[in-house]
């Protein structure tokens, strides 16, 4: 039994990192900002340790004693482009605070959880590991993802921390609070008439995305960075399959890229006298604009035998969860 420090440990894929290795037999300490919110965790049977990866002072006693840390915190809003301070405080200087406490305390082993948006738009292509994007970002998330990747987690890995890097794409799957969930709860709910046309991710269900970072850490070699995110879907084609298992009809409408960016360009002057919601900013619309996030997890495949399940089996079980949760009748 191995002792692990993980942060996100409420979030959606660190609760389920948490569940995993408490499964596996191993002790977990959960860094949380709340022990009100913290009681599944509790339940699991995880050591809280109240704290904040924004405070640093935080971290280091809490983390002692921990052969391995998976750092999972972060914020992924999409459409708040005035929340920039606050992306920042936790995406870049909380991850410097977490890297520089493993540092301190000699951890032997970390995983950082990056994204595949530090890549941005790939334009259709699947890119791999090796690829790199300096350039203009889409949304606050993807600009402050790729700070902590590049300026503070890459450096402290040339820097000697023995750091793995995981990437994970498009995340679904029961327990979800992102604007994927949102998506198809609006499809459930029959209030999605259109879809983006060309906008594409990589998807992996959250039990394999999960399970990557796990063994990321048993069996990643350390300075190295994994794509672990999933077949390649367009919106469009993953909303078709969860009309399959639903039993509502798809968007029948597919809104031309160039549309989207032009309602984007319109949006942004709205923006500057009159807030919008998240789901109407300017900011989401270029998020889905046409927008590909793709990479391929050959690497991971390979090196630690990461085998996501196919988008249409995901999805059944995230529809099937989702109808239950919002009171619906199953398709018959």
């Amino acid at each position: 039994m191995a002792r692990y420090f993980v942060t996100g440990a409420t979030g959606f894929i660190g609760a389920e990192v948490a569940k995993q290795l408490r499964t596996r037999g191993h002790h977990v300490t959960a860094l949380v900002r709340s022990l009100e919110k913290a009681s599944l965790l509790a339940k699991l049977g995880c050591e809280l340790h109240v704290g904040d990866i924004t405070e640093p002072e935080t971290l280091a006693a809490a983390m002692a004693g921990a052969e391995g840390v998976f750092h999972l915190a972060g914020w992924y809003r999409t459409g708040q482009p005035r929340a920039r301070e606050l992306a920042t405080q936790v995406n870049v200087d909380g991850t410097r605070h977490v890297l520089d406490a493993m540092r301190t305390v000699g951890v032997a082993k970390g995983v950082y959880t990056s994204t595949l948006a530090v890549f941005s738009d790939t334009h259709g292509a699947l890119v791999n590991e090796h690829y790199r994007y300096d350039g203009p970002h889409l949304c606050v998330y993807d600009e402050t993802k790729w700070r902590a990747h590049y300026e503070v987690a890459l450096p402290a890995i040339a820097a000697g921390l023995p750091l793995v890097i995981v990437q994970p794409g498009a995340v679904y799957g029961p327990g979800d609070t992102s604007a994927l969930r949102t998506l198809f709860v609006s499809h459930l709910r029959r209030r999605l008439p259109f879809v983006p046309a060309a906008t594409a991710c990589c998807w992996g269900h959250v039990d394999d995305t999960a399970h990557a970072h796990i063994e990321a850490m048993e069996r990643g070699r350390p300075g190295e960075s994994y794509i672990i995110a999933g077949p390649a879907h367009t919106l469009r084609d993953a909303l078709r399959l969860a009309a399959r298992h639903s039993g509502r009809a798809a968007p029948v409408a597919a809104l031309p890229p160039s549309l989207v960016r032009g309602l984007a360009g319109l949006v942004a002057q709205v923006e500057r006298v009159l807030p919008l919601p998240p789901g109407m900013s300017s900011e989401t619309l270029r998020v889905v604009g046409g927008v590909t996030y793709l990479g391929s997890s050959a690497k991971a495949a390979k090196e630690l035998g990461f085998a996501p399940r196919p988008l249409d089996e995901g999805l059944r079980h995230l529809i099937e969860h989702e109808m239950r949760v919002l009171g619906l009748p199953p398709r018959a």
